[in-house]
């Protein structure tokens, strides 16, 4: 049976009936993203600070501060032995606190500018959220339309607010008899940049230039400069209107209307666009041409007609999940762990989380989303190859924790992981899959080669063991272990394994001869490290289940989220049970549960795999607008959403040497009616 798609997406659009702090509403376009509460624009963005901040950014907007002058030193390296030779890893700030922490935060991405409502409250008091009366808001994620219904000053309001799909453009429809009454205004306010949660620094108006260089009757523009970075903001109305600095950076804006109702569009840009800005009709047909689009062509999994009663909210969040890493995690750079919502770790990309935010694409039919931000580790290619040579290893290392430079940042952590490193592998062979032919090889033969000359240059050899190794040093995925204790980590020996494994694929795809020393590692990797029947975070580690039961499970990764070259069945499973049932689970993270489902579905275990997805602990939480909660300072992490689309197509369209019958990753207990098309087959 076909899925009526249209009907998927509506009984799942977001809903609010009153204001919720934790559940601010996003239109965007994978570039741009801009963030509203009930009111459709960003009125009370000083209520919803201390939950989740209402920022407009895109992964154009990047701030940096002014080098400090009293430390200009470059930063040195910490040396870690190596098998007898000393390796730099930029892990320690002793000494060089200023640089360090400044090479962290620089450069950070930004809030672009607040828009909101003004309106004339008795006594000229600022309009509090508690003077809203009858809030009713939906986003219609068929049209990327917010429809935002209320009442303030004992009037009804209506605002549907869109973005456009191709440009940075925001659109607004307002129709209230407060319009005609010249009750109701909309506001500019523009910060100072900042690498804090909201992006933005509203205490520095003298670090910062905002200047009206454009004005007719119906339409203004603002330069923006912030110490060496500029913008530019270009606004037009359906009707006259004046523009008032009231402070600044904070423009008032006064609508001349004749009617209920006028049409605003606003457009920000790295640099004065030369194209006319577009018409809310314009935007609106474009807005809902793509997202039709966007629905009708992908994939699609419906549980309407299961009797368990966890399947509408499993369907809830699939759905809602899928709007957001369209917006948030489909762009020309790897994504922030919060997206284009607001800030986390400066707003830079950590790149071991793209797997997380951006493989389920291709799983789901839409493989050019994924493609998007690949042709970034192109660009980056030079540093991730001088990373490498700084280290003396061949190849490319990939950085951790980057802004759109791809500059590696100084952590004492981030730069000792490896996990991120055989991810271009994997993209590769995801969109492969998805293309085979010779255009997809040309296209990611570069990153593939030169990830694999990495990869093999890292193993060392032990000749006491005879047997190839990883680290020390190295910090697992699983990031409480010391990198000088850390050996041969379960997941990325599996890792290591299926990327030197698909790599020799590739060569041969490409025409190659099949590389002899990565043959000659995969046939001497170390063996998995087990204890008790189970696997261990590290081999250096036989208490993982006591000491170290808290961060991610990452032994689960071998077999689940990999095919598990290495694994050995019975011991998976064993290791999955000793999880359930020793894991500290509120210190775990979003996307731990797709990997535990993940996990359960490769091992037939298919009602453990639900009871995971589903798993009832903090960071498990799903807010109305689709947002996985994680902690104060964290209020929302992509990579739950994205970790749950992969782990819902891998059991719903099944995995190579998996099981032929439908949906072999959930249950057949009748309970479970699970229909869906256009998904790709997992490894």
């Amino acid at each position: 049976m076909t899925i009526d798609r249209y009907q998927l997406v509506a009984r799942n659009n977001p809903v609010l009936a009153e204001a919720d702090c934790f559940a601010p509403l996003t239109v965007g376009n994978g570039e741009f993203a801009f963030t509203t509460d009930v009111t459709g624009l960003q009125t009370f963005a000083e209520s919803y600070e201390a939950a989740i901040p209402l920022c407009t950014m895109s992964n154009w907007g990047w701030h940096t501060l002014p080098l400090p002058k009293e430390d200009v030193r470059s930063i040195q390296p910490e040396l870690f032995d190596t098998y007898g030779r000393p390796v730099g890893y930029f892990s320690s700030a002793e000494g060089q606190e200023t640089i360090f922490h400044w090479l962290r935060e620089n450069p950070h991405r930004y809030h672009l500018g607040r828009i909101g409502f003004e309106f004339d409250m008795p006594g000229g008091a600022p309009a509090q959220l508690e003077d809203l009366q009858v809030v009713d808001q939906t986003l219609d994620m068929w049209t990327g339309t917010i429809k935002s219904r209320f009442v303030i000053l004992d009037e009804p309001v209506e605002v549907e607010t869109r973005c456009h799909p191709a440009e940075d453009v925001i659109a607004v429809q307002v129709r209230s008899p407060l319009v005609a009454q010249g009750r109701i205004r909309l506001a500019y306010r523009f910060p100072y940049g900042s690498g804090t949660i909201n992006g933005a620094d509203w205490e520095a108006p003298e670090r910062h230039h905002t200047t009206i260089t454009a004005r007719t009757a119906r339409s203004v523009k603002w330069a923006r400069v912030l110490d060496q970075d500029r913008y530019e903001v270009e606004a037009a109305c359906s009707a006259p209107f004046t523009v008032k600095e009231m402070a600044p950076h904070h423009y008032g804006i006064a609508v001349d209307a004749d009617s209920d109702t006028f049409e605003w569009t606003t457009r920000f840009a790295p640099q004065p666009a030369r194209r006319e800005l577009p018409s809310c009709g314009a935007v609106a047909a474009a807005a809902a041409r793509h997202w039709q689009d966007f629905w009708m062509t992908g994939g699609a999994i419906e549980l309407a007609d299961s009797r368990d009663p966890r399947a509408a909210e499993l369907e809830r969040r699939i759905v809602r999940s899928q709007y957001l890493t369209a917006i948030q995690c489909a762009g020309s750079i790897p994504p922030q762990e919060t997206g284009l919502t607001c800030n986390s770790w400066y707003g830079k990309a950590h790149l071991e989380m793209h797997w997380w935010h951006a493989a389920q694409f291709a799983l789901w039919g839409r493989v050019e989303l994924l493609e998007n931000s690949l042709g970034w580790y192109k660009a980056i290619l030079p540093k991730a190859e001088a990373n490498a040579r700084r280290q003396g290893y061949a190849g490319v290392r990939w950085p951790k924790m980057v802004g759109p430079d791809g500059a590696d940042s100084p952590s004492h952590i981030a730069t000792l992981l490896i996990w991120q490193q055989p991810h271009p592998i994997f993209y590769a062979e995801l969109c492969y899959r998805a293309k085979p032919g010779p255009d997809t090889l040309e296209a990611h033969r570069e990153i593939v080669l030169r990830t694999a000359e990495f990869m093999a240059s890292f193993a060392q050899w032990d000749a006491q063991g005879e047997r190839y190794v990883l680290g020390p040093p190295v910090i697992p995925a699983q990031e409480n272990h010391a990198p000088t204790d850390t050996l041969n980590p379960t997941y990325e020996l599996e890792y290591w394994a299926q990327g030197l494994a698909l790599a020799q694929t590739w060569r041969e795809r490409l025409g190659l001869t099949r590389d002899e020393a990565w043959d000659r590692i995969l046939s001497r990797l170390s063996p998995l490290p087990v204890r008790d029947g189970v696997y261990l975070a590290h081999e250096r580690c036989p208490d993982t289940y006591e000491a170290f039961n808290q961060d991610h499970p990452s032994m689960l990764n071998a077999y689940g989220v990999l095919p598990g070259r290495l694994v050995e069945v019975e011991t998976m499973r064993r290791t999955l049970a000793k999880v359930l049932e020793s894991w500290d689970m509120p210190h775990t993270w979003g996307w731990d549960y797709p990997v535990m489902a993940m996990t359960a579905a490769r091992l037939g275990e298919p009602e453990t795999a639900i009871r995971c997805l589903l798993l009832d602990t903090p960071k498990n939480v799903y807010f109305p607008n689709g947002h996985n909660f994680q902690r104060e300072g964290l209020p929302l992490y992509l990579p739950g959403n994205g970790g749950l689309l992969a782990a819902v197509a891998m059991m719903a369209a099944g995995w190579d040497d998996g099981p032929e019958a439908p949906a072999p990753g959930f249950p057949t207990d009748g309970e479970w009616v699970v229909r869906y098309e256009g998904l790709q087959r997992y490894m």
